[in-house]
């Protein structure tokens, strides 16, 4: 199984920069991997997508200013976030959508994010 652990979240102020990492057990090749967020009594929505060619897509809230990456070499799967704002605030999910699936099959446990002064 793949095991996904998040790090990389923590307090900013609006207009700030954080830097999530997503890092799995395994390879990753030909996975699809993406980011989800969840806000307190909110769904769970997607962020940001990457596919296993490098195609990336984001939530109309976060174009311009969110940017998803991968280091197969490394397992790992980035989000790099700019000019944050308060309503960006909510524990953040990475998740791995192997070839064979139509819907990610694996979550990790999250890591929180919060922008405030």
């Amino acid at each position: 199984q793949v095991l996904l652990v998040e790090s990389g979240g923590g307090l900013v102020q609006p207009g700030g920069s954080l830097r999530l990492s997503c890092t799995a057990s395994g390879s990753i090749f030909n996975d699809s991997m993406a980011w989800y967020r969840q806000a307190p009594g909110k769904q769970r929505d997607l962020v940001a997508h990457i596919t296993g060619n490098g195609r990336t897509s984001y939530a109309d809230s976060v174009k311009g200013r969110f940017t998803i990456s991968r280091d197969n070499a490394q397992n790992t799967v980035y989000l790099q976030m700019n000019s944050l704002k308060p309503e960006d605030t909510a524990v953040y999910y990475c998740t791995a959508r192997p070839y064979y699936s139509s819907r990610p099959q694996y979550w990790g446990q999250g890591t929180p994010v919060t922008v405030s002064a």
